[in-house]
């Protein structure tokens, strides 16, 4: 008879062993857990009130600009002053050979000399001939003669004064003075050089007023009319319109220390570029600005009501839209296309449409996340989620 095998049962076991543990490990391949979310920072949206500002690029010109140029023809003797530094109204630049001017002087007061005594004897013949002829010792005739001599004497002595007072004139013109205070510029003209009245060879010199200080600008059409649109539907209020506050930041990125403001807008558009010109004026007590120099200019032009503000760093541009990730109550990341104004000096940029009061924005950690991915969203301010994304 035949017996049962009694290595069944041990082989059965070993299979129902083995298969359990061949399903375990599958079981535990296929529910391995997700990954964390992703810590991410945001902020709330809640309108604000914030300035407006516009950021425009700026020339600084000098408040007069005054070219010295010579009033008489002669030759340039000599230059008085260093160019390049600063000079009081009333100094003496330049002196043109006066020689020529003292004997034309000399000349007119000879002349003036001659008149004088043609007129004194015009003047005697007169005091004589009126009596006599009252008296009817003179006829008509004569007595119109010497009242005819005596009123040409008086003219030509008047003339001949003027001619002195010309001459005077001219020879103080050989010492070319400054019509203003300010900082000179290069001499056009150098010593021993013939300068005339009429053409280039007159001008000798610049000066420039650098105190107070003039800064031009442009500003486009558009920019005008959105701003009266936002006036018209009281989006902004605007401040005094005469005492609009101007701030400069010069070529190396420093704050001038100087506070200006507006003292002249165009009223007409120019044609060619579609802009207005403008123009900004500031204290320049120690000559820190110079004619030439481009600067960045900020005017503050009012308060935004209800502004919604968000960093400009939290802003994707995809293509020609601009994005912003935003993240909904369940804490699920979706994109939003806004359209956004200018950034302000804090890297702050006025949301015009797209976002509403209680958005919440994802400003750090954007490259880490997709559309529909969950996040932990962590306050900006907080340093956790720094740290928290510095560690991923």
């Amino acid at each position: 008879m035949h017996q049962p095998s009694m290595i069944t049962p041990k082989l059965t076991t070993l299979s129902i062993i083995i298969s359990g543990l061949l399903l375990t490990a599958c079981g535990q391949k296929t529910a391995a857990p997700p990954p964390p979310p992703a810590p991410v920072s945001v902020i709330k949206i809640e309108p604000t009130s914030a300035p407006m500002s516009f950021e425009l690029v700026g020339e600084t010109a000098g408040y007069r600009d005054v070219e010295v140029r010579s009033r008489v023809n002669g030759i340039l003797l000599k230059r008085t002053y260093v160019e390049g530094q600063s000079v009081n109204a009333g100094q003496t630049l330049f002196e043109i050979d006066p020689e020529p001017y003292k004997a034309a002087l000399d000349q007119a007061k000879g002349g003036l000399s001659i008149e004088v005594a043609r007129l004194e004897k015009a003047r005697a013949d007169r005091d004589r001939i009126i009596p006599l002829f009252k008296e009817n010792a003179v006829s008509r005739k004569d007595y119109d003669d010497a009242m005819t001599a005596y009123a040409a004497a008086v003219a030509s002595q008047q003339s001949a004064e003027a001619k002195v007072r010309e001459a005077e004139l001219n020879l103080g013109y050989t010492k070319v003075v400054a019509p203003i205070s300010g900082m000179t510029s290069t001499v056009a003209q150098s010593e021993g050089s013939l300068v005339s009245t009429a053409g280039e060879s007159g001008k000798l010199t610049t000066i420039s007023q650098l105190d107070p200080m003039y800064v031009t600008f442009s500003y486009s059409e558009e920019d005008r009319q959105r701003l009266e649109q936002m006036t018209k539907a009281k989006t902004i209020s605007m401040g005094d319109s005469k005492n609009i506050k101007a701030s400069i930041n010069l070529s190396n990125g420093a704050k001038y220390e100087q506070v200006g403001k507006i003292d002249f807008s165009d009223n007409r558009v120019d044609p060619k570029t579609g802009t207005i010109r403008a123009r900004a004026i500031f204290s320049n007590p120690h000559s820190q600005l110079l004619p030439g120099q481009f600067v960045r200019l900020t005017l503050d032009i009012g308060k935004i009501n209800n502004a919604i503000l968000i960093p400009e760093r939290a802003i994707v541009q995809s293509q020609a839209d601009k994005l912003v990730m935003t993240v909904d109550k369940e804490n699920k990341v979706s994109p939003r296309t806004i359209k956004v104004g200018r950034a302000d000096a804090q890297g702050q940029v006025r949301v015009e449409s797209g976002l509403q009061a209680g958005d919440v924005v994802i400003v750090e950690g954007i490259l880490k996340v997709k559309p529909g991915a969950i996040v932990k969203p962590m306050p900006a301010s907080a340093p956790q989620a720094s740290q928290a994304q510095a560690a991923q």
